[in-house]
């Protein structure tokens, strides 16, 4: 019995150290890919990328809604106003180069924000409500710079969803907007199983920040969008809805929900990639940026 007890212990021993072990390597391994899967740059690393490409850009600082939240603006305030809102995850890091392109700099003064949980907005801390949201932006469009109009807005994927009810919120403050594989129709969107086991507190702390931001978000996003279903009326602009026709994160049935509730849009124009899944913009700039120039015309002859 002795020899047996001797033996159950040094078991156990050498399996704490085992499991000791692996929670070393797990803690490792996490802080790793938080490290490396951030989908964003710093200001210095942003800056280099600026000046590398001769783009007038510069980073700020602003603080709404209780959030400090960075934005990249570029070009002439004098100019029509363009802002872009990234998915999830996502960063302003998204959008860096598209402030060289020629048409865009020579037609808007250009803006992009890190919406809150991304980029150097809060890492790591989500903003679940839509509407909570597109209040913490509005700043930047109506009080940091008096944005001149037209005023398009450009969301891709969980982006579109915020620019749709921002133009909801503030009707007199849009003036078009560009969707890129978006999600509008509650629940029609692809929901990962590990989704609600992502959010209880004791798993979320081993996932890499970007991925906690992007997860809280799609746990929330089917509710935050049933929220929006009386406000679509209130969009009266002119809409672009671009989208891959093998989306294999949003349902292509989102555009038989924009045709069936823009009923007040002047204009919806949708457009299907037929070769390209969930992800456009690095694929798809021209039709994109066509699509840009497109809905800033119609703005513009609206005024």
């Amino acid at each position: 019995m002795e020899a047996k007890r001797i033996r159950k212990g040094r078991w156990l021993r050498r399996s704490l150290r085992v499991l000791a072990v692996l929670l070393v390597l797990v803690i490792a391994a996490c802080f790793v890919a938080d490290h490396y899967l951030q989908f964003r740059k710093s200001d210095k690393d942003l800056t280099q990328v600026f000046s590398n490409g001769g783009i007038p850009a510069s980073i700020h600082y602003y603080t709404s809604g209780g959030r400090r939240l960075r934005y990249i603006s570029s070009g002439d305030e004098r100019r029509p106003t363009l802002l872009f809102l990234h998915g999830s995850p996502g960063s302003i890091s998204y959008y860096g180069r598209r402030f060289s392109d020629d048409s865009i700099a020579r037609n808007f003064f250009v803006l992009a924000v890190d919406r809150p949980g991304y980029g150097y907005s809060g890492f790591g801390d989500p903003e679940p409500s839509i509407q909570k949201q597109a209040a913490m932006i509005r700043p930047l469009l109506d009080s940091l710079y008096h944005a001149q109009h037209p005023i398009i807005v450009v969301g891709s994927s969980y982006g579109s969803s915020v620019a749709c009810r921002l133009a909801m919120d503030y009707p007199g403050l849009v003036d078009g907007l560009v969707l890129t594989g978006p999600s509008l129709a509650p629940g029609q969107e692809t929901m990962f199983w590990i989704t609600p086991v992502i959010e209880n507190p004791l798993v979320r702390w081993f996932i890499p920040r970007a991925f906690r931001s992007a997860n809280t978000e799609k746990y929330h996003h089917r509710d935050e969008l049933e929220k929006m279903l009386p406000y679509w009326k209130n969009i009266h602009v002119p809409v672009a809805y671009l989208q891959g026709a093998k989306d294999n994160i949003i349902d292509t049935s989102n555009a038989g929900f924009a045709r069936s509730h823009l009923v007040n849009a002047p204009s919806l124009d949708i457009h299907f990639f037929p070769q390209r899944e969930h992800l456009l913009a690095q694929y798809e700039w021209p039709t994109i940026r066509a699509n840009i120039m497109k809905v800033y015309a119609r703005a513009k002859g609206s005024e």
